[in-house]
């Protein structure tokens, strides 16, 4: 896949496919990292995959893993994780504001 637009279009096993060899993610964090967003309000499929790689890339980023390299969250701290990642949007929405 050559662009972000082009990814969030693949079929669910692609996608989550695409997640574990980008991210090293299973199929489980992938499913409550979904349900998570799902459960704070983002409905629609494919705004929540435009979440969940932007979480996934600013993970990578942050702990500079490399391409296919595994994001480790240890017990309890995805949802940690994906709580902080909300906070420092909401933060940089209010800073531009």
């Amino acid at each position: 896949m050559s662009t972000k637009a082009d990814v969030i279009h693949l079929p669910d096993l692609q996608f989550i496919q695409y997640c574990h060899d980008q991210f090293g993610i299973n199929r489980g964090v992938y499913n409550t990292i979904d349900a998570w967003f799902f459960q704070k309000g983002t409905k629609n499929i494919l705004d929540r995959r435009r979440k969940i790689h932007h979480f996934l890339m600013d993970l990578q980023q942050k702990s500079a893993r490399k391409k296919g390299e595994k994001i480790k969250f240890g017990h309890g701290n995805l949802t940690k994780m994906l709580n902080e990642y909300i906070g420092s949007l909401s933060s940089q929405e209010h800073l531009i504001s």
